[in-house]
C-alpha cells in the first residue's frame, strides 16, 4: 500500500473577499514555484461577500443594493456565475499540473475531487450524490445566479444543488474552489443582481429554491462551520490518499496576498472590467 501524500491543511480566520481571493492566488503561484506544498484551504467571509465568475459581466451586480446591506464583491479567479458567500464553509484546492489528483483534464480532476467532496457530505449524514450531466449552456448563458443549476460532477441532495465548484488551470497550476452553504435563506442573493422587474426577481428566488439546498434545509438543523471543516479533512485523506500537515500561510505567501489585494482583487480594474 502506498504511503499517503504530504499536503498542506490551511484553515484560515473568515475575512474579507479581496484577501481570500487573493490568498488562493498567492498559494497558486508559491507551489508553481516548488515554494508550498500542495494545498487543501478552508475559510470563511466576513462581510458577507458577492463573487462573480473570471467572465461574468459586472453589470450583472445591483451596486446600489450591495452597498446598503454592507457587502462586499469580488471577482474570481475561476468562472461560472454570481455566488453570494455567508454562512458556508469554502474550500480551495490549490496544486501543480502534475499533481496526481488534479492531472488530466478538467473534467477528470473534477471527478477525482468530487469524490472527496461526496464522501464530506455523506460523512455530515445527507443523501448524496455526484451529478453526472452537464448543465445546458444556455441556462448558464442568461442566469447570473451560479448555484441555481449544477454542472457535471457537483455534488446534489434530492435534486437540488449543494455543492457548488469551479476550476482554473492556469500555467502556475490549478485552482478549484467551492461552497457548501450551511444555512440561511439561499434567496439572499438574488436581493443584489439586477433583474428587468420584481417580478422576475421573485421568480429568480423561486427557482433557487426549488433547485439548491443548504445543509440545515436537508438535516433539518444546522451544523457548526468546525464539524463540517472536520468531515473536509476526513473526506479529502481518505478519498485522495492525503497526510495533511496544518500548517499557516508563509511570510512570503502573505506579503503576495497584500499585493493582490491592493493590486488586483480590491481594484475596480479587475473587479469591474467586464
Amino acid at each position: 500500500m502506498s504511503q499517503p501524500t504530504p499536503w498542506r491543511l490551511l484553515q484560515t480566520p473568515a475575512s474579507r473577499g479581496a484577501w481570500n481571493m487573493a490568498v488562493d492566488e498567492a498559494i497558486l503561484e508559491h507551489i508553481h514555484r516548488g515554494e508550498s506544498l500542495p494545498t487543501l484551504r478552508l475559510y470563511s467571509w466576513d462581510p458577507p461577500c458577492l463573487s462573480l465568475g473570471h467572465a461574468q459581466p459586472f453589470t450583472d451586480v445591483d451596486v446600489a443594493r450591495l452597498r446598503e446591506r454592507g457587502w462586499d464583491v469580488v471577482r474570481r479567479l475561476t468562472g461560472g456565475r454570481a455566488i453570494l458567500h455567508t454562512d458556508e464553509l469554502t474550500y480551495s484546492v490549490t496544486a501543480s499540473v502534475d499533481e496526481p489528483r488534479v492531472a488530466g483534464t478538467l473534467l477528470e480532476s473534477y471527478n477525482r475531487l468530487a469524490r472527496a467532496l461526496l464522501s464530506a457530505a455523506q460523512d455530515l449524514g445527507m443523501p448524496v450524490q455526484i451529478e453526472e450531466r452537464a448543465a445546458p449552456g444556455s441556462s448558464q448563458a442568461v442566469n447570473p445566479v451560479c448555484f441555481e443549476v449544477p454542472s457535471s460532477y457537483e455534488i446534489t441532495v434530492r435534486g437540488r444543488k449543494l455543492i457548488g465548484s469551479a476550476q482554473a488551470r492556469k500555467k502556475e497550476g490549478v485552482l478549484q474552489h467551492g461552497s457548501l452553504p450551511l444555512s440561511g435563506d439561499l434567496t439572499r442573493i438574488t436581493q443584489v443582481l439586477i433583474f428587468t422587474d420584481d417580478a422576475a426577481r421573485q421568480a429568480a428566488a423561486s427557482r433557487l429554491l426549488a433547485r439548491a439546498a443548504t445543509v440545515e434545509s436537508v438535516l433539518g438543523h444546522a451544523l457548526p462551520w468546525e464539524r463540517a471543516a472536520r468531515a473536509f479533512m476526513s473526506a479529502f485523506e481518505k478519498e485522495l490518499g492525503l497526510k495533511f500537515e496544518p500548517a499557516g500561510l508563509s511570510a512570503s505567501e502573505e506579503a503576495r496576498a497584500r499585493e493582490l489585494v491592493r493590486d488586483k482583487y480590491a481594484h475596480p480594474s479587475w473587479t469591474e472590467r467586464t
